[in-house]
């Protein structure tokens, strides 16, 4: 499909900061970009933690604590440890407020799959990585929903496409393609049963479809075992070989 990968729905003009970023600058980061997270990247633009409002409301809410001594990480390399450490009231860089590890994202994976990572773990955003782990991208949930918003004809003209053209090698005209909302109706008489069954579940792949109503007839059940014709000369010549 054209449109079910995160590189096409992510933002590529990322807002970030890196391990020293000053405390202060990433709240101006975060006020000004008029975003609630962003990550922190290492020198190689690998992407080492992420930051977000709740982090800098945390650090802001816990009581200093005087006695506790700030013991910062060596910069690019933290650890999992770092999650909700008790020094964060102490912390003034992204290094040591950031939470990790980050929670990213491939940009040739799919929507479906970077809308379950999020579902997963409770996230609001996502970190897009390129083929060498390097950061190439930021998508949210609302970039998610956005496929949601393709217009109706733009839909039909993928199902005729995709489905019926490059999966079916079918006619265009050899199913009706119905879209309302977003809810697909296929429509018509296909040669085998197993076309549609593709038909309906590739029709679910496609960017913005809600749901898809099933109204395909076949003319062959290819889906039941058929007879070996071997063993059907097998048993015309023994019946010959009787009489």
């Amino acid at each position: 499909m054209k449109h079910n990968k995160v590189g096409s729905v992510m933002t590529s003009d990322v807002i970030r900061a890196d391990y020293s970023t000053p405390f202060k600058e990433v709240a101006r980061l975060l006020a000004d970009g008029r975003i609630s997270g962003l990550p922190v990247v290492d020198d190689d633009e690998k992407v080492i933690g992420v930051i977000s409002e709740t982090d800098l409301v945390k650090r802001q809410s816990e009581p200093f604590d005087t006695d506790e001594p700030v013991r910062p990480l060596a910069a690019g390399k933290p650890t999992s440890s770092a999650r909700g450490r008790p020094a964060r009231s102490r912390a003034f860089t992204a290094g040591q407020l950031m939470t990790v590890p980050p929670i990213t994202v491939h940009a040739e994976e799919t929507i479906a799959q970077a809308a379950r990572i999020m579902t997963e773990q409770d996230v609001e955003r996502l970190p897009v990585l390129d083929e060498e782990d390097r950061l190439v991208g930021i998508v949210t949930r609302r970039d998610l929903l956005k496929v949601f918003l393709r217009p109706d004809g733009d839909i039909r003209d993928e199902v005729i496409d995709e489905v019926l053209l490059r999966t079916l090698r079918l006619a265009p005209t050899a199913i009706d393609v119905f879209v309302v909302e977003g809810v697909v109706t296929l429509t018509g008489r296909v040669p085998r049963k197993s076309e549609t069954e593709v038909a309906v579940s590739t029709t679910r792949q496609i960017d913005g479809v809600v749901a898809v109503i099933d109204q395909l007839d076949y003319r062959f059940d290819d889906s039941r075992p058929q007879p070996d014709s071997r063993s059907q000369h097998g048993m015309a010549d023994n019946r010959l070989h009787k009489l």
